[in-house]
């Protein structure tokens, strides 16, 4: 595992994004980094990286509220005729509200960036991996998908979906040889982790027993698991890093 492996990642410049970054290039892995938008201080990021790990990363910029956007970058890396065997669907925004606040804009937007764009995105990578007889995806879906707390309507359900179609997947592609798991993370220190007012993270940590965020790097090393032929027989699975969390 790592030298001569290729990977896709979006929401490279996220928490998560950036940790799974760092430990794809530790292990030798070649990357596309996909994010929305050109940041220098992310762009110095991954240079960095490929300096001290010796990898190749190449940054790809779409909107995931885009769809054109989206066809453009994938096809763009599919262009490099290199066999992808990683793909890694982070991006995801974060929302809260309750039922009567929740707008079907708002509703259609979040469902967009979580699971549209993850949807289409997974189309144009597995019918690749299909030709190659072999291919791991990774959702990072979250324990939101999995609980029902009030007040998560748009993310949780969008999340779920996700989770379902993880499951759905790894039926549909295990006769190509892919593998299609997806990462729950608990609360993890991250920005958009941090969405949450103080006194609702409280309540979180109250009921999680490590009594903590998440690392990014905990989360990232979850993924890598995954990846990996370490979990060559691991498929539909949905891996709970959440330190424990109790309803």
């Amino acid at each position: 595992m790592g030298m001569g492996m290729n990977a896709i990642v979006t929401g490279a410049n996220g928490g998560i994004g950036r940790a799974v970054l760092k430990k794809f290039a530790e292990k030798g892995i070649r990357i596309w980094a996909c994010a929305r938008t050109e940041a220098e201080e992310f762009v110095q990021f991954c240079q960095e990286l490929e300096r001290e790990y010796q990898v190749m990363i190449t940054n790809v910029y779409f909107d995931l509220m885009e769809e054109d956007e989206i066809q453009e970058g994938i096809k763009r890396i599919l262009s490099e005729k290199q066999p992808v065997d990683i793909l890694v669907n982070n991006a995801g925004m974060a929302y809260g509200a309750l039922l009567q606040m929740t707008s079907m804009r708002k509703l259609k937007e979040v469902y967009q960036v979580n699971y549209f764009a993850q949807v289409q995105i997974t189309q144009m990578v597995a019918r690749h991996m299909m030709k190659h007889k072999k291919g791991s995806i990774i959702n990072v879906a979250s324990v939101g998908g999995i609980e029902a707390d009030p007040g998560y309507l748009a993310y949780g359900s969008s999340k779920a979906s996700l989770i379902w179609t993880t499951r759905m997947l790894a039926n549909e592609l295990g006769a190509y040889g892919i593998r299609v798991n997806a990462v729950a993370p608990g609360t993890t220190d991250t920005r958009m982790g941090r969405y949450k007012s103080q006194e609702e993270l409280d309540k979180v940590l109250a009921r999680t027993s490590l009594g903590r965020m998440a690392d990014p790097e905990e989360i990232a090393a979850g993924i890598y698991f995954l990846a990996s032929d370490e979990a060559a027989y691991i498929t539909g699975d949905i891996l709970k890093i959440d330190g424990g969390r109790t309803a």
